[in-house]
């Protein structure tokens, strides 16, 4: 436990949160709409790529005997439509890039090289046919080779290697359902007509947005009003998803009812309440299968909160190998304040070498949050931070990982 009058260190929060969930169930799908899923099982070479010699360059593929020629031509083999027949010395054909080098050929003669004459080809002057212009068979990978390993999100390029691979359809991991409760009497669902007493439903939208990449749907409750009746009710509604999150109603006021409310509906509470700024009320509870995140209502805590503690649950449901956000340190461009008893997360404007951080850290400033493209780390209990010195900084784009 933190120092912090017993709150729960954050990172033991998180290592606690998902110790206790493991992959969902796995599926098959095809390879062409599996972006972004992630691979339930190593995905083995069925072939080898390319499966042949093929020509890097386009030009002339040419036959044994003097690289600097001259040759005959004798055809043409293009990408889709080979030449069928043997290349002997002194023959050459007409070949375009990613097409099939003829049998017997041993280099090619570049484009730019070239000198035509009738069916008589020769080079200019101080070059020659090289068969480092030559793809060969299996440069790439062989049949049998490990192209992915299991836990490897299929990024666009590692798509095209699984098709590439001979692989039509790929085991994934199933992504997680996902219920978004928004919950507060303040809360109007009409951001066009707000009375003065009211702010905008924003956290759910915000919430739901974050977890899109990760699941296979999403559903939206609320504005919910603070009556223990009304959150049970939400509760049930939601009650089939694999992760239901909350935001607003979990910290200690007279209308936060998100923990009675949880303790009613049968849920078990692993833990409330951890040593970070912003987001301390978080809570988090599991019913069955399910798993339940409390957030902060104030919109920087819940993002934050969300950013380290739902999107890694997702991922790792969702079968990710590495489902944390990782930090990179980067020179801080001011100074920053001695830290207390709870670890901070500053919003800040990162660059490749650099982060400022942003002037308002108050927990309801949305401007500044849209801003930022960073969180700026700093553990508990830290001295001021002076201005040029590295400090551990999360990138937000892709949820922080790679």
């Amino acid at each position: 436990m933190s120092k912090a009058c017993g709150l729960l260190d954050w990172r033991l929060a998180q290592d606690r949160l998902l110790a206790a969930v493991a992959p969902t169930s796995t599926e098959r799908v095809p390879t062409a709409s599996a972006s972004g899923r992630v691979l339930a099982q190593p995905l083995i070479a069925r072939r080898n790529q390319p499966a042949t010699d093929l020509s890097a360059m386009d030009g002339y593929a040419v036959g044994a005997g003097d690289l600097t020629g001259p040759w005959q031509l004798v055809g043409e083999s293009a990408a889709g439509h080979p030449f069928t027949g043997n290349l002997t010395a002194g023959q050459a054909v007409r070949i375009s890039t990613g097409a099939l080098v003829p049998a017997g050929a041993k280099a090619i003669l570049l484009q730019e090289n070239a000198r035509i004459d009738g069916n008589q080809l020769s080079t200019i002057t101080g070059t020659k046919a090289e068969a480092k212009h030559i793809r060969r068979a299996a440069f790439d990978f062989a049949a049998g080779d490990t192209l992915l390993n299991a836990g490897t999100s299929l990024s666009p390029a590692a798509l095209a290697l699984a098709l590439m691979g001979g692989h039509g359809i790929v085991d994934v991991f199933r992504r997680p359902s996902l219920a978004v409760i928004d919950s507060g009497d303040e809360l109007a669902s009409d951001p066009a007509a707000t009375l003065p007493h009211q702010i905008p439903s924003s956290n759910g939208p915000m919430l739901a947005a974050m977890a899109a990449p990760y699941v296979s749907a999403v559903e939206r409750i609320g504005p919910v009003a603070d009556r223990k009746a009304n959150l049970l009710a939400a509760l049930e509604c939601a009650s089939a998803a694999d992760v239901i999150v909350t935001s607003g109603g979990a910290s200690v006021g007279d209308h936060d009812l998100v923990r009675p409310a949880l303790e009613e509906w049968g849920a078990t509470i692993d833990f409330w309440r951890i040593a970070l700024k912003p987001g301390k009320p978080l809570m988090v509870a599991r019913r069955g299968k399910t798993v339940i995140l409390g957030l902060p209502g104030n919109p920087v805590s819940s993002f934050v909160t969300g950013w380290l503690f739902l999107l890694p649950l997702l991922r790792r449901m969702g079968g990710h190998a590495a489902p944390v956000p990782q930090a990179v340190m980067r020179l801080v461009e001011g100074d920053l304040p001695a830290t207390h008893e709870r670890a901070e997360f500053l919003r800040g404007i990162a660059t490749d070498d650099a982060v400022a951080p942003l002037d308002e850290q108050d927990s309801s400033a949305l401007r500044v949050l849209s801003q930022a493209n960073a969180l700026i780390y700093r553990p508990p209990g830290s001295p001021a931070h002076p201005a040029g010195s590295p400090a551990p900084v999360y990138l937000l784009q892709n949820g922080g990982i790679a």
